[in-house]
């Protein structure tokens, strides 16, 4: 047994001098995964990976030499494990309203490769989805999960969602509408949200402050979240131009207090009256905010979803307060206009007294005319 102990140390010793010394670059090695945004600088990640090894010792025969140990075994994550048990970060979501019109048709002949097939008949958005990952806010092992990817949602009326998108990136994905917009604002509206996975939540989605926790976010759900933050940040713009409206006339009321008449032109007041009928035809026409979503009509749990951000967001009672605004506006404008209806009533009147007055002129100087002929 001895001699057979020795025969096999001195075979061991010869297979490890002999093994090129490929280990020592295996155990710890870079993969570089480089993003392929085109319009933005992004910083490369690195993800530094070892392969599955048993425990090196000091003594020779005890270290079993294996050149299948590093040629086939698999490859795992040396920082961070996925584990099952713990829910995703949240992913961030931006909402931004620029513009009052984004021509869709355009934007989809130029992204087509990633445009998302829609699920339902409604053509006042398109979604897309972008492989520009890894995010620092998705955790290795998770590609094929929507949260490894960014998303945008685009709206036909000016808004624009995006999912998973860093703050740094928002411009360059911003760019890409752009293109494509008419009537751009002078400054931009914006809100921020975020969604949460959790794969061992009981029901379908749970509210938070400020995020939603969902047990799987996929592409409908974007859809669902998208339509109802676009539908918010439209409308919160909507709102700011009708409060401008209202302080407009409520100066004029002032004025009028202090002064009893006011200095309105009727090219300004017909100005005033387009835009709060344009207002109001756009909120419920080209925002839809009244309409029902196909995706939530079709599954209870995407229904709930919708509701809930409704109620979430206060999208009924907002335009309730956006039509009682407009009420005071329409109220405003038909007083302004009988006013200046009675004023070019006024004038008319003054101008029929003044073609009297001279009528009578001319005949009271004819008459007298006459008479000094007569007695000549």
């Amino acid at each position: 047994m001895g001699r057979w102990r020795a025969a096999s140390l001195l075979l061991r010793d010869i297979a490890i001098t002999t093994t090129p010394p490929k280990s020592s670059s295996l155990l710890f090695k870079p993969l570089t995964l480089s993003r392929s945004s085109s319009s933005s600088s992004i910083p490369t990640s690195q993800f530094y990976f070892f392969l599955k090894s048993r425990p090196l010792s000091a003594i020779p025969s005890r270290v079993s030499i294996d050149p299948n140990d590093f040629e086939s075994g698999p490859a795992y994550c040396a920082h961070e494990q996925p584990n099952e048990d713990d829910e995703t970060g949240k992913i961030p979501i931006k909402a931004y309203f620029l513009c009052t019109s984004i021509n869709l048709k355009s934007m989809q002949a130029e992204y087509l490769s990633n445009v998302i097939p829609p699920s339902s008949r409604s053509t006042n958005y398109i979604a897309l989805r972008f492989c520009d990952f890894p995010s620092e806010n998705s955790r290795f092992g998770v590609w094929e999960n929507p949260s490894s990817w960014r998303y945008m949602v685009v709206f036909q009326y000016g808004s624009t969602v995006l999912f998973n998108v860093e703050e740094h990136e928002v411009q360059a994905y911003l760019n890409l509408v752009i293109r494509h917009a008419s009537g751009m604002l002078r400054e931009m509206v914006k809100d921020d949200y975020a969604v949460k996975e959790k794969p061992q939540l009981v029901d379908d989605m749970q509210g938070g402050p400020d995020y939603i926790v969902l047990r799987t976010l996929d592409t409908d759900s974007i859809r669902i979240i998208g339509s109802v933050l676009g539908q918010s940040i439209a409308l919160d713009y909507f709102v700011s131009q009708v409060d401008g409206m209202v302080e407009e006339f409520a100066d004029i009321n002032r004025g009028m207090e202090k002064t009893g008449t006011f200095t309105m032109h009727k090219k300004k007041l017909l100005q005033l009256v387009g835009k709060a009928n344009s207002t109001l035809a756009d909120v419920i026409v080209k925002v839809g905010l009244f309409e029902r979503s196909e995706i939530a009509w079709r599954d209870a749990k995407y229904a709930k979803i919708h509701e809930y951000l409704r109620e979430e967001y206060e999208v009924t009672q907002r335009f309730g307060n956006l039509d009682f605004k407009l009420k005071f506006v329409e109220h405003n404008i038909h007083f302004l206009q009988e006013v200046l209806q009675n004023r070019k009533s006024d004038l008319l009147e003054w101008c029929i007294i003044f073609l009297l007055t001279v009528e009578n002129i001319i005949s009271l100087y004819e008459i007298v005319r006459d008479s000094g002929a007569v007695s000549g």
